[in-house]
């Protein structure tokens, strides 16, 4: 007997087909809601309302998923308007490791995966011709502005990941950090007591310290080369 409140398989609206953009998107979202934890191929199949086993017509494998992912994340970084930008190619490159850093601040999920994923696809090649770009505008030597790169971006990734991880708590375990350096003893570890002041230092909404550390990388590739000579 037909029930007129039961939808038939006709009148139920079509899932849309899978493909290998829908299960990075899907993946990409559980990442952004769930961190890593949301990141498997069973949430991924369900959220897509398929099988897992489906999703290995697309990817290999969870770490290929994960690469993946990574790089579509990597579409939110913010790049200068060349042609109108009249900064220089230092402040360029700044501009673009702040949005990455900012990116993964924002989604402590990704900032976890970029610490132990190699991202795949074209958007990870976008950046790293820019920052390659930028550097090879400095006069350095090749090897010096490709291992250079590779710095700043483990510099960029390490911060992002560790303001992440505070933020993710809500600053509890930043702030027990500071509590406990802050009331060292002086007797007892004189030279934390001498710097505590400095070690917390530093304008965190202008990334005051974040800056100081790209520049010091830079500062330390033109060093690198006057050794040499």
């Amino acid at each position: 007997m037909n029930n007129a409140n039961h939808s038939s398989r006709r009148s139920r609206p079509a899932k849309d087909p899978l493909s290998k953009e829908s299960i990075i998107k899907e993946a990409y979202l559980l990442v952004i809601n769930e961190g890593m934890k949301g990141l498997t191929m069973r949430k991924v199949a369900k959220a897509l309302d398929t099988g897992a086993s489906s999703l290995y017509v697309y990817v290999k494998n969870s770490e290929e998923l994960y690469s993946y992912v990574l790089d579509y994340s990597l579409s939110d970084i913010t790049f200068p308007n060349e042609p109108e930008s009249k900064k220089t190619w230092q402040d360029n490159l700044i501009t673009v490791l702040l949005s990455y850093h900012d990116m993964l601040y924002q989604h402590p999920g990704v900032a976890e995966l970029a610490m132990t994923t190699v991202p795949l696809g074209k958007n990870s090649i976008v950046l790293m011709d820019y920052l390659l770009k930028q550097l090879s505008f400095s006069g350095l030597k090749p090897l010096t502005i490709t291992w250079g790169m590779d710095a700043l971006m483990t510099y960029v990734v390490s911060s992002g990941f560790e303001h992440s991880s505070w933020k993710k708590d809500d600053y509890k375990s930043f702030h027990s950090m500071r509590d406990s350096l802050l009331s060292v003893d002086a007797s007892q570890f004189p030279t934390i007591f001498a710097y505590k002041n400095d070690l917390f230092s530093g304008d965190t909404a202008k990334n005051e310290r974040l800056i100081w550390g790209i520049k010091v990388i830079l500062n330390g590739l033109f060093a690198s080369e006057k050794q040499e000579k």
